[in-house]
């Protein structure tokens, strides 16, 4: 019985997806659990997995266009088994590595029986990319049915998931000339300068897998390869799906990352009564504690933004009724303290999250604050690393920014804004005194929080950051 092939919910606010790549062509024979395609949430590339065996007999839904959750954008079943009811009766012109005979439209489902000779797709002759490298392949990403060529090169100028995992289907018209690998496989081959067609893969049906490119790094080609996968890397912005120029502008498709902050943005700053409370705080000692840090041990090296998470992680710990989300019809306070940390992407703001950040020591937040922002650019990040925050942190302290206001990411009640460390005249003592100074400013939801529970909080948090020995206890 033929599977229908669904655009799945794979991150937890994912309300649609786009089709970054499909991994099986029309024909190709799949297995339950294997990856089929990879798709681009709101948030990373994630995989999509077959929930059915047989063949794929059809795409329904184009590299670089867009479904929602829900929608079928594949059929796999048998290879002589009537799918006109899932399909419609007709697909989109996607996938088949079909010749360029005259009957292309119905290349998008594998046929029901292999006994038709001509237009079998069993055996892509090799004149075919060339044939179709000369269509004007990227006019329309979202064209239904280009008779001369399958639609999947139009969403070739998309990147895959990052700078660090770019597809090289920009390089190919048709996908038959695209080395079947996974992702990581991918990535690696493109840190390393591989050139995927010249490796072997030993993974299902010929994929070439992690393993084939450890290999590969093993006995590596010839320097002159090492520069064909880095080139698409340069196309901004990474994952952007289409982009139209016309004399003095441009205009580029929002990626779904930014379709989502948009979103969230609307759904916090509108309903949400919010009031924000400033003040600055004395960083003089927690300066003086870094350099000391540096001083003892590289492994001790902690930015100020590790510092501040930490004095907000056990600020929140002594203020709970701050750690806390609205969930409409009550609130709920939260005994552990997970921090959200606010990382600035090519695509859009993203916030991985810091679990139990008040048991932590320094050393341990810089080292998750580092590997989770570096994740976060690459989109790498799983839903689990950017999901379960109670408490949000957004710096801007380091772009020279002395003060701002940030917008609270809903179910959470409160966000705080960081500002730069600047120093400053004091007077101190009967005299003027530089000291280093910073900035901070605190939304809040006024459905949780008031004005006197989120003052209490702040200054507990300038209490700790001001004798910062007490982070380290």
């Amino acid at each position: 019985m033929a599977t229908k092939v669904l655009m799945e919910a794979l991150s937890p606010t994912m309300e649609e997806g786009r089709v970054s790549k499909w991994l099986k062509n029309v024909g190709d024979a799949v297995k339950s659990g294997e990856t089929i395609a990879e798709v681009e949430t709101d948030k990373a590339i994630m995989e999509l997995v077959a929930r059915g065996e047989g063949v794929l007999r059809a795409r329904l839904v184009e590299e670089g266009a867009t479904a929602p959750v829900g929608q079928t954008i594949g059929v796999i079943g048998a290879a002589d088994e009537d799918i006109s009811a899932l399909t419609g009766g007709s697909a989109p012109a996607t996938g088949a590595p079909a010749s360029t005979a005259a009957p292309a439209p119905a290349s998008t489902l594998a046929p029901a029986a292999p006994a038709p000779a001509a237009p079998a797709p069993a055996a892509p002759a090799p004149a075919a990319p060339a044939s179709s490298a000369a269509a004007p392949a990227p006019a329309a990403p979202t064209a239904p049915a280009a008779p001369t060529a399958p639609a999947a090169p139009t969403a070739s100028t998309s990147v895959s998931a990052s700078s660090a995992t770019t597809t090289v289907s920009g390089a190919t018209a048709q996908h038959s000339d695209v080395v079947r690998s996974s992702p990581l496989a991918r990535r690696l081959a493109n840190e390393k300068g591989i050139e995927l067609q010249g490796v072997v893969g030993t993974g299902p049906g010929g994929r070439v897998i992690r393993r084939d490119i450890d290999a590969a790094i093993a006995t590596p080609p010839a320097a002159a390869k090492t520069t064909a996968v880095a080139a698409p890397a340069a196309s901004k912005p990474p994952t952007a799906p289409a982009m139209v120029i016309d004399g003095d502008y441009q205009d580029v498709a929002l990626t779904q990352i930014r379709k989502t902050i948009a979103r969230r943005l609307s759904e916090s700053i509108g309903p949400i009564p919010t009031f924000y409370l400033t003040t600055e705080i004395d960083m003089t000692r927690v300066s003086e504690l870094r350099e000391a840090m540096f001083a003892a041990n590289d492994q001790f090296k902690v930015s100020v933004n590790d510092i501040v998470i930490k004095a907000v992680a056990l600020s929140l710990a002594q203020h709970p009724e701050c750690n806390a989300h609205w969930l409409g019809d009550h609130i709920r306070y939260f005994s552990r303290v997970h921090i959200g940390m606010a990382v600035a992407t090519d695509d859009g703001l993203i916030v991985p999250v810091i679990f139990d950040a008040h048991t932590k020591g320094l050393g341990t937040i810089g080292t998750e604050a580092r590997a989770l922002a570096k994740r976060a650019r690459e989109r790498k990040l799983t839903p689990a690393e950017y999901t379960g925050s109670t408490f949000s942190v957004s710096n801007l302290g380091m772009f020279g920014i002395d003060q701002f206001t940030a917008i609270i990411n809903p179910p959470e009640s409160a966000i705080l804004a960081i500002g730069s460390v600047e120093t400053k005249p004091v007077w101190e003592n009967n005299a003027w005194v530089p000291r280093q100074r910073m900035r901070v400013t605190m939304s809040c939801d006024h459905r949780v929080i008031d004005g006197a529970v989120g003052a209490k909080f702040l200054q507990t948090l300038q209490q700790l950051l001001e004798t910062p020995l007490r982070l380290i206890w």
